[in-house]
């Protein structure tokens, strides 16, 4: 197969392009084995589909199911040694109806496949780029190795497609590096370092997952864009169903490395035949059903009877200096967060909810005690700013943290029953034999076995880590647990079952949570009250039907607009994405952001005026 497939579509923009008959890439019987310490095992079994020109196929599954190994197969970048495809065709045809095996090729032969014929986007743009090189440098190495293009018309091309992908001032973006830009500005590089070659087929793989609802609801209009101007294929793999619904045509769903079901989207969501499509489809967490803070009135009257709060915060301020000039001293300062104020009450969930950088994450640590502070946190009844160092260990007791990442929060060469058990020693509470009994019962109330706590962190499943991360929360029985993204790592279903989890303790134990998400469907499934953060500041805050059921806010409307809808008969229409990226919280020493005040629009319902 030569490079004539690429080098026929360079002349002028095609017309949209609609679904043409015959798949552009068939997939028969792959089969992929990785060899273990137990020998070999396949992950990916007897698997066969195909896409036609234009349309866009998902291929969803949780963790384990063998998405991403299917991907990995037809690139032909299965880690080597331990994988491989162990049988099955993967056929690539050109617009003559030429095919060519993708699996009999070799390494050299698919340099020429890669990026020219089929394209592939990954979760994490970080890990394919690199960051010693500028963005403008890998972009045109790209060109040039797959075309006959000169430098100067390489970097024409490559203009041209970080303007299609939306990206500001794309000429300066250039002598940038990778570091430089944010979360989605990179995907957007990617996006355009995959569709500059014009591929037949373009995979990504979660390219999604990582990013604040906003971006990926424009991340989403853009491939939808550039597929109808190229007619370019998409193969979609994703855990999120709403994503699934908002993009697909037809829609593959896997398990254990096994298609457990093909269809349309409309009848995948309307008619599953598997039980387990089903399951999936119930453990989707939708926006306007609320189910998650119903609440029993026995809850609602103890409620009643426990009258103050667990914690007050007022005028908080957390900044970073940056230094930079010739003698590296502090000229600017990263406002953070910006003089917010909140109360949370026991038995209450307040959600705080922003994007990447709106400074919600940094909010959680000042009230665990991890970054200085200005102004007033009170815990308890106690203002923490008053307190010694022995009593503000004493009033630290009352405020746990679940991170996002249970792995990484785990200690992997300790057990995990001496891990939960490690708050209690340092606290000096209980004998030993006391307290292996204390956490055997956290570990039967988090849903996981006494016996399990012999075992180390790698053990368990990314869902059973964070149920560990719970019990040791749980451990010194706080009055406020603060959950930092604590499901958005999690495939739906685990997700689901840990947020019942949480709710369950909350009833049992009377726990306050602040809880924080960018996930607007999961909030707003858990919450009682909302709190809504835009560069360090809130700008909305209520009830949780007050903001869901009528925001006030803009940025509060686009947040929730941008949140995908888990059924294709309610496809919502273009997502508007915005020419430029949010701003930065990063100032000038001596130059102030703007101080919004909130004003009370009815029952205690804030929104901000500028």
């Amino acid at each position: 197969m030569s490079k004539g497939a690429t080098s026929k579509r360079t002349g002028a923009a095609a017309p949209a392009v609609a679904v043409t008959a015959g798949p552009v890439l068939e997939i028969a019987g792959l089969t992929v084995s990785v060899r273990g310490e137990d020998g070999e095992r396949p992950v990916v079994s007897g698997l066969s589909f195909s896409i036609a020109r234009g349309e866009t196929l998902c291929i969803a599954g949780e963790s384990g199911s063998g998405k991403s190994m299917t991907a990995l197969a037809i690139m032909q970048l299965l880690p080597q040694p331990a994988a491989r495809i162990e049988s099955g065709t993967i056929r690539l045809r050109d617009m003559d109806r030429r095919e060519i095996d993708l699996a009999l090729l070799d390494e050299r032969q698919m340099r020429h496949i890669r990026g020219d014929r089929i394209a592939m986007i990954f979760q994490e743009p970080m890990t394919s780029l690199n960051p010693v090189l500028s963005i403008g440098r890998q972009l045109v190495e790209s060109i040039e190795a797959h075309t006959g293009l000169s430098r100067a018309e390489a970097r024409r091309r490559i203009i041209e497609a970080l303007k299609a992908v939306r990206i500001p001032e794309a000429e300066s973006r250039l002598k940038q590096f990778p570091h430089e830009l944010s979360g989605g500005m990179r995907q957007r590089v990617m996006i355009a370092m995959a569709l500059a070659l014009k591929p037949d087929v373009l995979i990504a793989d979660e390219p999604t997952t990582a990013l604040d609802v906003t971006v990926q609801g424009e991340v989403l209009e853009l491939l939808r864009d550039l597929q109808r101007e190229h007619g370019t294929s998409v193969i979609l793999i994703t855990h999120d169903m709403g994503v699934v619904a908002e993009m697909a045509d037809r829609v593959v769903i896997m398990r254990h490395g096994r298609m457990v079901e093909q269809g349309t989207a409309g009848d995948i969501f309307a008619r599953p035949q598997a039980d387990y499509t089903r399951e999936l489809l119930a453990a989707v967490p939708r926006i306007g059903t609320g189910l998650g803070r119903q609440k029993s009135a026995e809850q609602k009257s103890v409620e009643a009877e426990l009258p103050g709060s667990v914690a007050v915060v007022n005028d908080l301020h957390v900044h970073f200096d940056l230094r930079g000039g010739f003698f590296g001293q502090v000229n600017r300062r990263v406002h953070a967060v910006e003089g917010i104020s909140f109360s949370i009450a026991p038995h209450e969930t307040l959600a705080l909810v922003g994007e990447s950088g709106c400074g919600k994450s940094t909010t959680a640590k000042a009230l665990a005690g991890l970054v200085p502070y200005h102004g007033d946190i009170v815990i308890g009844g106690r203002n923490l700013a008053g307190l010694g160092r022995d009593q503000r260990k004493a009033v630290r007791r009352d405020v746990q943290m679940i991170f996002q990442d249970p792995y990484a929060s785990l200690d992997p060469r300790m057990r995990v029953g001496d891990l939960v058990a490690e708050p209690l020693l340092i606290h000096g509470i209980a004998s030993k034999e006391e307290r292996s009994q204390l956490v055997a019962a956290l570990f039967e109330r988090v849903g996981l076995s006494a016996d399990q706590m012999e075992l180390y962190p790698h053990e368990f499943s990314g869902g059973q880590r964070q149920r560990i991360c719970i019990a040791r929360a749980l451990a010194l029985r706080p009055k406020l647990i603060i959950a930092d993204e604590s499901v958005s790592a999690l495939d739906v279903s685990v997700q689901a079952r840990v947020l019942d989890l949480l709710k369950e303790l909350q009833r049992e134990f009377g726990i306050a949570y602040l809880f924080i998400s960018h996930d607007m469907a999961v909030v707003e499934n858990i919450s009682d009250r909302v709190a809504v953060m835009y560069l360090g500041q809130i700008v909305e805050m209520g009830t949780r039907d007050q903001v869901f059921s009528n925001p006030r806010h803009p940025y509060t409307k686009r947040l929730i607009e941008a949140v995908p809808v888990p059924d294709p008969a309610r496809r919502r229409p273009r997502f508007a994405r915005l020419d430029q990226e949010i701003p930065s919280p990063t100032r000038k020493i001596g130059e102030e952001p703007p101080k919004l005040a909130l004003r009370d629009v009815g029952n205690g319902h804030l929104v901000a005026v500028s």
